[in-house]
């Protein structure tokens, strides 16, 4: 008796061991990344860079900035979500309302889930052929449409997991007193999970703002700043890794302050989401 609780001691300790040196570890990664961009990021930020778009000779180390890359990004990822949550709510909903705990939500489910591990470049490449075969050029539209195929699958799993943690209790009560079933997705169980489809929001924006591969050949890349749908358009990812493979460290130096204005906006949206989520949980059914 007594080994068997000093075995059961032994692995918690071990166990106990190998969670704080995984903590440790994420923390240590994430604090790396901040310093180092920070480090060498804000040295090279000014005011010119936020508010100008590229001049003649940027990439030599002369003047100009990366404000049309900010505002490519920020379209881009902006129209990608707002699509991806277009399609991703009824998908969600109608898993739950309908479907429930069917065989079909499962495979339906699955394959949403092997949507959300296929790599980008995928992602980028199905885009590009279907621009292809509309005769569509690299452009902000298509960008939009590759991040939208990128953020469906994550929006909707987000969502759906959300969703599923709902009491049960609430959505038969509803049904019970005469509601539908699509009056309880869209007024209860839309209304009292809201908060929690802000963070799958939130989730997708911050994959898709953040993305490279799927924007490389939808989106192109110019040092203009953005004016058309149909129009090639720079992304703060492709920024910095065309500044990085300049030769120049005045210029590499500035990919990594346009690094820091993409890390600046992903957390000034996480912060946003959790105080416009505390604000609407007031109106969550308890």
């Amino acid at each position: 008796m007594k080994n068997r609780w000093a075995g059961r001691h032994v692995a918690e300790t071990i166990f106990k061991g190998l969670m704080l040196f995984s903590f440790g570890l994420v923390a240590g990664s994430l604090a790396l990344i901040l310093w180092t961009v920070i480090s060498k990021g804000l040295p090279s930020l000014s005011w010119s860079m936020l508010t100008q778009a590229p001049q003649g000779g940027y990439y030599l180390g002369k003047a100009g900035g990366v404000l049309n890359a900010t505002l490519g990004s920020l379209y881009m990822a902006g129209g990608g979500t707002l699509l991806a949550l277009f399609l991703g709510l009824p998908i969600a909903l109608y898993l739950e309302t309908y479907l429930g705990r069917s065989v079909w939500s499962r495979y339906v489910r699955l394959a949403l889930d092997v949507l959300w591990g296929i790599p980008s470049i995928v992602y980028g490449a199905i885009g590009f052929i279907i621009m292809l075969a509309i005769g569509m050029r690299a452009s902000m539209l298509g960008g939009i449409i590759a991040l939208t195929l990128l953020e469906l699958p994550i929006l909707t799993r987000a969502i759906d997991e959300v969703i599923r943690m709902m009491p049960r209790d609430l959505e038969q009560a509803a049904l019970a007193l005469g509601a539908t079933p699509l009056e309880v997705a869209t007024r209860v169980i839309t209304r009292q999970m809201l908060p929690g489809i802000i963070t799958g929001v939130l989730l997708a924006f911050g994959r898709g703002i953040g993305d490279a591969a799927s924007v490389l050949f939808t989106a192109g890349y110019t040092d203009r700043m953005p004016s058309s749908l149909l129009r090639p358009v720079a992304s703060l990812p492709l920024a910095v890794y065309f500044q990085l493979s300049m030769p120049y460290p005045e210029v590499q130096n500035r990919a990594y302050a346009a690094a820091l204005i993409l890390t600046f906006i992903v957390l000034v949206v996480s912060l946003s989401s959790r105080w416009l989520g505390g604000k609407l949980g007031k109106f969550i059914i308890k």
